[in-house]
């Protein structure tokens, strides 16, 4: 039921709606219109939301409370560097702070986002992620009754932002045999994430007990989050379903059998043998593609060195020669389970790609 009333002043229709209970208090939503018909077809467009269980009383909630609640979550599901990373998209959302949630249209996503992004010179990836983070906090609304649409699920973003170079890519052939065929300190970390897909977080505390050859498994019950110069190790992987057994290809197999090792010691310590911080980390990587770019560069045409491939240690100017590819790479070519815990050999390798015949 609901009241009508008399014409107001400025000559529209004015009808009231019960929507329930907030804070104890009987609440009320006034519906307007120029017109009989029109005024009833909100009513009505009312009181379906009102049958499907939505929360009338909370779409006054703002975009910005929303969005405060989802960072809370994140907070306890994901690192503390992902968690920085997530709290500083989320300010950058702030145009859309104040509007009422269940007023948003995917036209006023679509136009923040895009201001935001042009403004900022963000790449693909940023962009796509702050249109996530949109939809997970519009779902979140939604999984609490308040809409029952995720109108920000509609935004449609250019594939490419300019000189996209942000983008991952996965390593080619030729790289993959760079890894595989080069012996260093970082060889053994490259191996498990190319042909594992573990993240450095996961990988760092990995132990040699983790890892079963003869049943060709890894084990990933713990991992460290890299604050600072702090390594906090934790139980678990990345997330709940990070917690898993991964079957490991023959290759990874063999190359980790000659690797020399004792059964409780770190798999891919720092330099002196402790876990890796993340300055440790960052040097090894650094040397390592100082060592592929020595071995694989084209230094024919280079003119700091004449032409001539240097030595490892000539004092000369060494340019890098070959893709400054990150240690996340590594993990493009490995395919991800699709079920929740095992990973099957046939779903993670291309034979023609991955196996070394």
């Amino acid at each position: 039921m609901y009241l009508k009333n008399k014409k107001r002043p400025d000559g529209r229709l004015k009808a009231t709606v019960y929507i329930g209970i907030k804070n104890g208090r009987k609440q009320y939503k006034y519906v307007y219109s120029a017109t009989a018909k029109e005024l009833d077809r909100k009513v009505q467009d009312l009181k379906l939301k009102l049958g499907k269980g939505i929360d009338l009383t909370a779409q006054r909630d703002t975009f910005g409370f929303w969005a405060e609640q989802w960072l809370d979550i994140k907070k306890l599901e994901v690192s503390h560097k992902k968690y920085l990373t997530y709290r500083t998209r989320k300010e950058s959302l702030s145009a859309l702070f104040n509007f009422p949630i269940a007023k948003l249209t995917t036209g006023d996503f679509q136009t923040v986002l895009l201001s935001i992004i042009q403004e900022n010179h963000y790449k693909s990836y940023t962009a796509n992620e702050l249109k996530r983070i949109c939809v997970q906090i519009m779902r979140m609304a939604i999984e609490n009754r308040v809409l029952d649409y995720n109108c920000a699920e509609a935004v449609r973003l250019p594939k490419r932002f300019g000189d996209d170079t942000e983008a991952r890519r996965a390593l080619t052939s030729e790289e993959q045999t760079w890894i595989r065929e080069t012996p260093h300190r970082a060889q053994t970390a490259a191996m498990i994430m190319m042909y594992a897909g573990l993240r450095r977080g996961e990988l760092i505390p990995l132990t040699w007990e983790d890892i079963d050859l003869e049943n060709k498994t890894i084990s990933i019950t713990k991992s460290v989050e890299l604050v600072g110069g702090t390594v906090n190790l934790k139980s678990g992987g990345k997330t709940y379903a990070a917690t898993r057994t991964i079957y490991i290809p023959q290759i990874l197999v063999d190359y980790l059998a000659a690797v020399p090792h004792q059964r409780f010691s770190l798999v891919c310590p720092s330099a002196k043998g402790t876990i890796m911080t993340d300055t440790a980390w960052t040097s090894m990587w650094s040397s390592y593609l100082k060592d592929l770019n020595l071995k694989y560069g084209d230094w024919s045409s280079c003119v700091e060195t004449k032409g001539i491939r240097p030595s490892k240690y000539s004092p000369c100017k060494k340019p890098l020669l070959i893709p400054r590819f990150t240690a996340h790479w590594l993990r493009h070519p490995y395919v991800k389970p699709k079920t929740k815990n095992i990973l099957k050999i046939s779903e993670i390798f291309h034979i023609k790609d991955h196996i070394a015949v």
